[in-house]
């Protein structure tokens, strides 16, 4: 199944709607280069919705790596939000999980830009 990406600006905070796989090939690359424009076009708060997507590959992982540090480099911020329970083990057994802030909803995901934001 082909990577689609759907985006929605919620409150300043843009939604990227993952649905399919992340694997090597055209998906990886798509989504490299989405983060990347995404956070140079000026998008500093950014949630990576995973809940449709059903398996990612270590092309994939690393992906989601480079484009954190991509949103990073442009000023921004990375989140993701409703992994799946095979993907979710996937980030705890490579332990990526310590890279990424992971919510459990977009609600707590985009809130938490909130609360970051108006912490001193």
């Amino acid at each position: 199944m082909p990577l689609h990406v759907l985006d929605k600006l919620l409150d300043g905070v843009l939604i990227l709607e993952a649905r399919g796989r992340i694997t090597l090939g055209p998906e990886t690359e798509s989504l490299r280069q989405r983060l990347k424009i995404t956070s140079e076009s000026g998008h500093k708060q950014i949630v990576l919705d995973l809940a449709g997507v059903d398996y990612i590959d270590s092309a994939g992982l690393g992906t989601l790596v480079a484009g954190a540090a991509s949103v990073r480099r442009a000023g921004g911020e990375l989140k993701l939000a409703n992994l799946t329970s095979r993907v979710r083990d996937l980030m705890q057994i490579t332990r990526l999980s310590t890279l990424f802030e992971v919510y459990d909803s977009l609600d707590k995901a985009r809130s938490s830009f909130t609360r970051s934001t108006t912490t001193p």
